[in-house]
């Protein structure tokens, strides 16, 4: 069984309670085309590989010699910590199956959110840096020529490296011998460890791979200011460089502590760590010293006229990370060395050197792919810049265009992938609707062709690139890595466009509003009534408290408002337009939330490997305990809910009937705290609710 510890819970419950009543096993996705697509690989990775995640048989052996569980549901102690770790995996292995099957950035939000929950211990530590990336895209990137989005994108880069991980037996035995775990054995224990420490690394690496775009934005915003087609870039206009760049760079005593601990020598900054870890591993073969390597990386944030006025992203994300980890391990706030000796690792090291070689670092200061044109980078010295590298080239589908002539170019707007037999092959997809475009590109190339190729070639990005006979997107991945472990063949379609599961509405639901509604949401059954005195912050430490599963479902119903608004004439912003805001919930409009909601909350339970079931409100209540919280405790143990509903086969149709069946009191007790909540989301960033079946104010 994939998600062991929920098994041992439902052997517990069939050997006390004489039935077999749950928890269920988790179903695992099976796509139609056959089991080695993109989801399908990436999706088998988190449900088998990762076996046991994050367990710990130290806390087992507590509870069992106490006969008291340390996991959270509901409430503290009410199930066992593994069970806890593996309803986080269940999590994390929905939200990418729901973001796969979207796109959309609320799910990408999700997938960050499970990560960084599981892996860094809570999402409030790193809230900032994860939403400052996308604020700055949304608001900012409209200003430049060429940019398209980078945080929907990461989530893309991730999945593809889990399927990659999971499909292409080279690059697994290449990952793990580097990383010291056993090749040659068949042991599953290895095999599950391996993997959720390649989840962790490659996690960290891919997720926060472009979290620097923030100082690069800036940037490239003066030189579009400024720029004309003619000039050569940066060389007639201002630019930006930065100044007190060492208060992202210098370590202090524990970090320099720690790392002369790891590597037996001192470092005074992170430039010469990272110099000192790329030297390390590619150093030989490219032929370079590593104060070579340091002067690159001094000059990136002060001197972006030494890469051809490009502001380094890549440099960035890697300071920016190093600084969220220290910030996720509490080392500022505890100024306690045991926290750098317990949790940071050489991998960390690895990961942020990946990440500052991904983007200008390798082409241009390393491997010369435009000049000196050295051998592309091997899988085996550098197993996680490898992986970003060439996951980075081929995530080039589905992508926000926001910059000027991005908008305009003709991007893949899906991709197909067929992972089997060691090798990848890649299907992009272009929009039907633009074939007008794609026959003019044609008769220019061919007329091109027929001239003997006289004057510019004729080019339509990014179709030309992957479409042309030179194969100019393929060949330019495989200057930047070795693909013979595997072999690459990258074609493209015409297909119609399929926006449906976007879900696109009125509402302004970026990052920081699904949060901020989570918590209101909630809230609304607390505080109903007290909504004026209760203040933000105790708002948000009552939604900390709470296990990854019901923070996640409270954010999928923040995920789903924008739907439910627009049912009902109404959306969400945090802009003050002209429109009436929405102070109460009428009647009409909450039997219209009511339903959708539950269909919401059933299908979500189900995902999670809920039943239906009303056994743990027939148990005795033992003396002396309070019948609530034991039956909450049964309830949450045995992952089954009398209004729940199971089964493959659940429509809409069947749903609604279902909830037209439900007693009033449990209908009321969803839909009534809607007016609550109206309140309580004004205590966050002035967000407020507005109806526009009545068109705007006159």
């Amino acid at each position: 069984m994939a998600y062991t510890a929920l098994e041992k819970m439902r052997r517990i419950n069939e050997e006390k309670y004489k039935c077999d009543i749950g928890p269920v096993q988790p179903t695992l996705y099976h796509s139609e085309q056959g089991s080695f697509d993109l989801k399908s690989c990436a999706l088998r990775f988190i449900h088998e590989r990762c076996e046991g995640l994050r367990f710990s048989r130290k806390i087992e052996e507590e509870e069992e010699k106490t006969g008291k569980y340390q996991g959270v549901s509901t409430a503290p102690g009410q199930i066992p910590y593994n069970m806890q770790m593996d309803i986080n995996r269940l999590c994390l292995e929905r939200e990418l199956e729901k973001f796969l099957d979207s796109g959309a950035t609320q799910d990408a939000y999700t997938v960050y959110y499970c990560f960084l929950e599981i892996f860094l211990g809570s999402y409030a530590k790193s809230k900032r840096m994860v939403e400052l990336l996308s604020e700055y895209e949304i608001n900012g990137s409209s200003l430049l020529i060429k940019h398209r989005d980078h945080y929907s994108h990461s989530v893309y880069v991730f999945a593809l490296g889990l399927a990659i991980y999971e499909s292409n037996e080279n690059y697994r035995r290449t990952f793990n011998k580097f990383y010291h775990f056993d090749t040659e054995s068949d042991d599953a224990g290895n095999s599950h460890a391996a993997a959720t420490f390649f989840l962790a690394y490659w996690g960290l690496t891919s997720l926060f791979h472009d979290i620097g775009y923030p100082f690069e934005l800036p940037f490239e915003q003066v030189l579009s200011y400024f720029e004309l087609e003619d000039e050569e870039r940066g060389k007639n206009t201002p630019f930006l460089a930065y100044k007190n760049i060492h208060v992202m760079t210098d370590l202090g005593d524990q970090a320099k502590a720690r790392f002369e601990e790891l590597y037996g020598r001192e470092f005074k900054t992170v430039d010469e760590l990272l110099a000192y870890d790329i030297t390390r591993k590619l150093g030989e073969m490219y032929g370079f010293s590593e104060s070579y390597m340091l002067d690159v990386m001094k000059n990136k944030a002060v001197a972006p006229e030494n890469s051809n006025y490009h502001m380094d992203h890549g440099y960035f994300s890697a300071l920016r990370l190093f600084q969220g980890l220290t910030e996720a391990m509490g080392i500022d706030s505890q100024n306690k060395s045991e926290a750098w000796t317990d949790d940071f690792q050489t991998a960390h090291i690895d990961a942020l050197s990946a990440i500052a070689l991904h983007n200008i670092i390798f082409k241009y200061s390393v491997a010369f792919v435009k000049t000196k044109g050295l051998p592309p980078l091997p899988m085996d010295i550098h197993p996680l810049a490898w992986l970003l590298m060439i996951c980075d080239e081929l995530q080039c589908w589905d992508r926000t265009a926001y910059g000027r002539n991005s908008r305009t170019q003709l991007q893949p707007m899906g991709a197909g992938f067929n992972f089997r037999n060691d090798r990848l092959v890649v299907r992009y997809l272009f929009d039907e609707d633009e074939q007008d475009k794609i026959d003019t590109y044609l008769e220019q190339y061919v007329a091109w062709k027929s001239s003997g190729r006289k004057g510019q070639e004729p080019k339509l990005k990014a179709y030309s690139d992957i479409a042309n006979e030179k194969k100019t997107f393929t060949n330019e991945i495989k200057k930047i890595v070795d693909t013979s472990g595997m072999p690459l063949i990258v074609v493209c379609d015409i297909a119609p466009v399929n926006r449906g599961s976007k879900q696109l509405y009125l509402s302004n639901s970026n990052f920081l509003h699904l949060h901020d509604f989570a918590v209101a949401l909630n809230a609304r059954y607390a505080h109903a009534g007290e909504e004026k005195n209760v203040d933000q912050k105790t708002l948000e430490e009552e939604f900390a408290g709470l296990s990854l599963e019901y923070k996640i479902t409270s954010i999928d119903q923040a995920k789903n408002f924008g739907r439910y608004l627009n049912a009902i004439h109404c959306f969400y912003s945090d802009r003050s337009v002209d429109y009436d805001v929405l102070k109460e919930f009428t009647p009409e409009q909450i039997n219209c939330l009511g339903p959708m909601e539950y269909e919401r909350w059933v299908r979500y339970l189900n995902s999670m490997g809920w039943s239906c079931g009303d056994l743990y409100e027939k148990i005795p209540v033992p003396d002396g305990v309070d019948e609530e919280s034991f039956r909450e405790t049964l309830c949450v143990q045995m992952r089954c809910n009398k209004y729940a509903m199971s089964g493959d086969e659940l429509t809409g149709a069947k749903i609604y009937e279902r909830y037209c069946e439900l007693p009033a009191d449990y209908k009321d007790k969803d839909s009534l705290p809607f007016n609550s909540m109206l309140q309580l989301v004004r205590k966050f960033d002035g967000l407020r609710i507005y109806q526009f079946s009545t068109g705007p104010r006159a």
